[in-house]
């Protein structure tokens, strides 16, 4: 099932969405407006606004918030994408050249913070403090989770713990954010806001862990990025610590000295390891863990067509090749 069809349930809605975010990302500052557009324009798979729309849908909301909290969500994430690729240095997303790679990255950081903003003056403006509560948490959890990830950039001694917990913090906790709104706006009780909480961290969960099974398996042209960039960064993803703990001497240590050392040299010796020594199998399987306890979370939600695409984004965050 493509997105598109997924999507189909929620159409009006994301057309919508789409209009909140063009009119919010005003400013009179031209090269604000340039940066932010760009990015904001250059495709993506906007499934955290759709899990704010799909979960309020889900609970029966008949009002037009989700559709504000939903661009605020996404506002959100956009400023993560800016201020990671100028961390990591990244010169291409989503098959196009980067904001940094276009604009600089003092623009790129600073259109970043405009994002951020905007997205807390849009948050005040619905006047609830529940929501405020989960999104100043979300951002700072993601924020904490940026710099996880920093600390473990060439440190080969990352164990799958300290993996998953950047993946929590650093993608997981926006899509748990998404679905706690939806439910949030639905006046849901406490349970069911906590079971789709969770069920958007292991989707997010589920998420990430296919993003690096396709940095080592996946075409540039579906995925979008630079095959490779996350080793070249020295970055200790789940395929990368699997073949640590469980491949030969000999493909540890070339991994080991990948991660420490960063760069592309060894990417073919370290792709060779990580297909032969089953990691990205590996890697499947825990996203596929992770999707299941997605669905399981969501069986307390009352049948609709909304639960059905819901309970289908599981399916597609594990099964996509993009």
């Amino acid at each position: 099932m493509t997105l598109e069809q997924l999507y189909a349930l929620i159409g009006h809605d994301m057309k919508a969405v789409d209009a909140v975010i063009r009119d919010r990302l005003h400013s009179d500052v031209v090269l604000v407006r340039q940066v932010a557009e760009y990015i904001i324009g250059s495709g993506g798979k906007r499934m955290r606004p759709a899990l704010v729309l799909l979960a309020a849908g889900a609970l029966g909301y008949q009002g037009v918030r989700h559709q504000e909290m939903a661009a605020v969500v996404e506002f959100i994430h956009t400023a993560t994408l800016l201020h990671d690729d100028v961390v990591d240095e990244s010169a291409l997303r989503r098959g196009q050249d980067t904001a940094n790679a276009m604009f600089g990255n003092a623009a790129s950081v600073l259109v970043g913070d405009f994002l951020y903003s905007r997205a807390f003056q849009m948050m005040v403006s619905v006047d609830n403090m529940r929501v405020m509560h989960v999104l100043s948490n979300a951002t700072n959890v993601i924020a904490e989770g940026e710099v996880l990830q920093l600390m473990n950039c060439h440190d080969a001694d990352v164990d799958e713990a300290r993996y998953m917990q950047v993946i929590h913090y650093k993608t997981a906790k926006l899509f748990e954010a998404a679905a706690q709104l939806g439910a949030i706006l639905g006046q849901a009780s406490q349970e069911v806001e906590s079971a789709l909480a969770s069920y958007g961290m292991h989707l997010g969960t589920a998420f990430q862990l296919i993003d690096d099974v396709l940095d080592y398996s996946g075409q540039e042209a579906d995925t979008g990025k630079h095959i490779g960039d996350d080793l070249a960064e020295g970055k200790p993803t789940l395929p990368l610590i699997y073949v640590m703990q469980h491949g030969t001497a000999e493909q540890a240590a070339c991994v080991r000295k990948a991660i420490e050392e960063g760069g592309r040299e060894d990417f073919p010796a370290v792709l060779e390891a990580i297909r032969s020594s089953g990691a990205l199998d590996h890697a499947r399987e825990r996203a596929v863990q992770e999707a299941e306890l997605a669905r399981a979370s969501i069986q307390c939600l009352g049948d609709s067509n909304y639960k059905k695409a819901l309970l289908q984004l599981t399916l597609f965050a594990v099964e996509r090749n993009h």
